[in-house]
């Protein structure tokens, strides 16, 4: 199924279960399928809505990127689900659905894992544009490694995912890892616009986690009036390949 979106670029979505919806927002490397197995586990209480998001999938694109664009597509997709939803994300879904909640698009409860702002302590580089040149010039396998260097994988994994299958996985999204750097940047860090939620908010950390998306999952509980923070032990950033450990937790604050 498809909405169109205020630019017009189409988004394609599925659904699953019966009950309040909840759009389940995916980060970097991310398309509809990654998060199926969340929409699976929350569909015997809610309305699990996967998409993908523009530049993915069966999703279309823009010749220009803009953050508002995609905050625009969650607001088409809540339109389409009935005016009002709860907006689950994870990494820079997380913070996507987080600057969604202050924009007021008729989110009624926001769940953000590990959103990876950056704070003080854990400062992030720019390579934004490093990453633009690498994709201009054809070199996808650029593009990704340099993406995830800054995202603090050692360089002795990143070789050796380069011969995994993930790789291709990797790489054929790689046209879209500067929307993810420009929602995750340097410069996007917990702030008053956090201030502006009026929902209840839940911002979850993995306990295996590194300490820079711990510390960015605490900034952003503690920017949002109210918000509660929860750690879930045992799990890191790839939650979403064990999707039942959020079951319990996402289910108590949704209901």
């Amino acid at each position: 199924m498809n909405v169109t979106s205020a630019d017009g670029t189409s988004i394609f979505f599925e659904q699953r279960g019966d009950g309040p919806p909840v759009i389940l927002v995916g980060g970097a490397f991310n398309d509809r399928t990654t998060t199926v197995g969340l929409a699976e586990v929350l569909a015997g209480d809610f309305t699990a809505i996967t998409f993908d998001r523009r530049g993915r999938g069966d999703s279309g694109d823009a010749p220009s990127y803009a953050v508002e664009r995609e905050i625009e597509d969650l607001a088409a997709l809540i339109a389409q689900a009935g005016g009002t939803a709860t907006v689950f994300g994870h990494s820079s879904g997380a913070i996507l659905a987080l600057e969604a909640a202050a924009a007021g698009i008729g989110i009624e409860k926001v769940v953000a894992y590990e959103p990876p702002y950056a704070t003080d302590e854990h400062p992030r580089a720019d390579v934004v544009d490093e990453v633009r040149a690498h994709l201009a010039a054809g070199d996808r396998d650029a593009a990704v490694a340099t993406f995830l260097q800054v995202a603090g994988t050692p360089a002795e994994m990143i070789e050796g995912m380069k011969q995994a299958p993930v790789w291709g996985w990797f790489t054929a999204l790689a046209h879209t890892l500067p929307y993810d750097l420009t929602i995750c940047g340097p410069d996007a860090r917990p702030s008053q616009n956090l201030a502006r939620i009026q929902v209840p908010t839940l911002v979850i950390g993995g306990g295996a986690s590194d300490d820079a998306l711990q510390s960015g999952a605490r900034a952003a509980a503690a920017a949002v009036p109210g918000a509660r923070h929860e750690t879930l032990e045992g799990q890191d950033h790839g939650v979403l390949q064990h999707p039942e450990t959020l079951k319990d937790l996402l289910t108590d604050f949704l209901k």
